[in-house]
């Protein structure tokens, strides 16, 4: 802690944070954290918090995993930032070529790093808009992008992200989106996947012309949106209609990747070879950075000086993101991440007998939520049933999250090297809220 921090209180601090910090900054905790080991942290008054948030989706590894701060303090200790664009340095070099060997796909790959998610899908946009000359922007219904004006017109969900802040940016348009749990009542999957494909191909008659198309940018489980996961033939057939119609395919695997599915990016779940892959939040364990990494020919359409920034790619980040790999791989966590997410699938559809107001559980490696829902056969969304539980939990210890369109959707985002134990003890702590409601 700073100097004089021990002085203030909790209260103090939070009085602090109503006074100086702006009021559109949310808080879904109010406790002040002093220090996080793996999957728990500490508030400044010693009380523990077992998290099931992972700073949203940023740390698959955990908190300050030894590995990833021994790099950064032996970074900060020979070099902060040059700018890369000024002088270059070894880390950034050597994570390019390492993400490019794991990106899916034999063809040659190049990588450009930048700081946040919302920027990396900027990025995107613009090669794909320079190596394509186009200009529409394709994403989907409940998709989530980030908060600058482009990655908010990208975005669905019109609270809290986009209310109030038009204009948004133009030739920007949002496909339909399966959403299985929501199909008409009596259809099957595959006739349901009919119907949605057959949408997405009547989109490209009805709203934007495919040979003005730029990229089409999509979520391989929509995170924000509520955890919802395609099919893998309909993840195919987007892909397919993209190649025939010379549009680039973009990954959004900023909340996916990096073993929170199982593998270290969700794409690889659907045999699909995407064109550009965005990353970001769990691959620097916290510390800010993101990129895009794809094709060769099209990272390189852009001229010297058309890409980057100040901070792009900070030493910093860059050695912990060689770390995060090394974890990922050595302790690894692809195989941890399904054991995690079995283990929160069998507990949920034990409380799914049990408690009417949980209407389906859903998951993709340890990529897990539960819908709650006001009735089961009319599955009315239950956004007030969602942040009970979530308050609840916040109040009794666990670090726990909401998410969805309706906002009725609870997630598991908790850090990969949790224990079974604490993942035990979590659980309580969520059939207690649910016993609540």
């Amino acid at each position: 802690m700073s100097r004089n921090t021990k002085a203030f209180t909790t209260e103090d601090w939070q009085a602090k944070r109503d006074q100086f910090v702006a009021r559109g900054v949310s808080n879904g905790n109010r406790h002040l954290a002093a220090k996080g080991e793996g999957a728990v942290l500490y508030d400044i008054d010693g009380r523990r918090f077992i998290d099931f948030a992972g700073a949203i989706g940023t740390l698959n590894v955990g908190h300050s995993h030894p590995k990833v701060v021994e790099a950064v303090k032996r970074q900060a200790e020979q070099l902060i930032h040059p700018g890369f664009n000024v002088m270059m340095y070894p880390a950034y070099l050597e994570l390019a070529e390492k993400l490019c060997r794991l990106a899916p796909g034999a063809h040659e790959k190049k990588a450009i790093f930048l700081n946040s998610g919302a920027e990396a899908v900027e990025n995107a946009v613009k090669i794909a808009r320079k190596y394509t000359k186009r200009q529409a922007v394709v994403s989907f219904t409940r998709g989530f992008h980030g908060r600058t004006n482009m990655t908010m017109s990208m975005t669905s969900k019109v609270k809290p992200y986009k209310f109030g802040f038009g204009p948004f940016a133009p030739e920007v348009y949002q496909a339909p989106f399966p959403y299985y749990y929501r199909k008409p009542e009596g259809m099957t999957d595959e006739s349901y996947d009919d119907m949605v494909i057959q949408a997405f191909d009547d989109f490209f008659v009805s709203s934007v012309a495919p040979e003005t198309v730029a990229c089409v940018v999509m979520e391989p489980v929509q995170g924000e949106g509520g955890f919802i996961i395609p099919s893998k033939r309909f993840v195919q057939h987007v892909a397919a209609f993209c190649q025939k119609h010379g549009i680039v395919f973009v990954a959004d695997e900023i909340q996916t990747g990096f073993a929170r599915t199982g593998k270290y990016f969700a794409i690889e779940h659907f045999d699909v070879v995407p064109d550009l892959v965005t990353v970001s939040k769990s691959l620097a364990a916290g510390v800010p950075l993101s990129g895009v990494i794809g094709r060769a020919e099209m990272l390189d359409a852009a001229d010297p000086g058309e890409l980057g920034g100040t901070y792009a790619g900070s030493p910093l980040g860059c050695v912990a993101a060689l770390a995060v790999l090394d974890i990922i791989e050595s302790e690894q966590l692809n195989k941890r991440s399904e054991e995690i997410g079995k283990a929160i699938e069998e507990r949920a559809l034990e409380w799914k007998m049990k408690y009417p107001q949980i209407g389906e559980v859903r998951r993709l490696g340890a990529m897990a939520a539960i819908e709650i829902v006001r009735d089961e056969k009319t599955r009315e969304p239950d956004k007030a049933a969602a942040a009970k539980i979530a308050k609840y939990a916040n109040e009794h210890g666990l670090l726990l999250l909401t998410a969805g369109i309706n906002g009725n959707i609870i997630r598991f985002l908790s850090p990969l090297v949790i224990t079974d134990e604490l993942l035990e003890e979590g659980f309580g702590i969520i059939e207690e809220a649910l016993e609540q409601l």
